[in-house]
């Protein structure tokens, strides 16, 4: 049986405590190498959505021209999965997927069928998310497969070292919209305890997700694929 472990995350991005900003009305786009400038999804003039086939049940993702902006997990049906991904993504429509997300939702099947997948590289459009929460997405996004780390930790890791930076880094994961690509299943209560999370099924969600990767709190749960 795999137990939990912690995953330190570098050293803080600066020295100050970090309290949350007034978020800015341009975005930050992550390129598909990393933080740095890259060429994203072709032009559109809103965002647009697919939903997908996957083992644990239909996904969806959806995306413009800065990337990708939203990913959605199975809800309780296809309505309600489409409705919570387009309200996500800031109002979106259906559209086939262009090639760089034909290759996301490629990963994000493999993935969900027990395959280890890196996707730090996937262009995100962080629009409307202020400092703090960026700077908490992009840490987050160093903590790889099969590593977790605390919310503690994670607050620590960008220089906000009190119990209000754990509070804070709780509320950014809680309204992540970007789910397996900024990986707040990875996220765990101090102690190394499961904590929350916010999908379709809460907790037992977060648990068989970390399953997958063979991070485990029941020593009689399956390794997977799918849930």
């Amino acid at each position: 049986m795999r137990k939990a472990s912690t995953a330190q995350i570098g050293r803080p991005a600066d020295s100050g405590r970090g309290r949350p900003q007034r978020p800015r009305t341009g975005g930050t786009e992550i390129g598909w190498q990393g933080l740095a400038p890259a060429p994203t999804f072709p032009s559109m003039a809103q965002a647009h959505h697919h939903l997908f086939e996957t083992a644990i049940g239909r996904c969806g993702v959806a995306w413009n021209e800065r990337g990708l902006c939203a990913v959605q997990l199975p809800e309780k049906d296809d309505a309600a999965t489409e409705q919570r991904l387009a309200k996500k993504a800031g109002g979106s429509s259906p559209a086939e997927p262009p090639p760089a997300v034909r290759a996301l939702i490629g990963d994000i099947k493999n993935y969900l069928g027990g395959a280890k997948v890196d996707f730090t590289a996937v262009a995100v459009d962080l629009s409307g998310i202020d400092d703090f929460r960026r700077r908490i997405y992009e840490a987050l996004r160093g903590v790889g497969f099969g590593r977790t780390t605390t919310y503690g930790e994670l607050a620590r890791s960008i220089g906000a070292a009190d119990w209000e930076g754990a509070r804070d880094v709780g509320l950014a994961m809680g309204s992540n919209r970007l789910p397996i690509v900024i990986p707040c299943h990875r996220v765990l209560a101090a102690g190394g305890k499961l904590g929350g999370f916010s999908a379709y099924g809460g907790t037992k969600t977060k648990e068989k997700l970390l399953a997958l990767e063979g991070v485990r709190f029941d020593g009689e749960a399956p390794r997977l694929p799918g849930m």
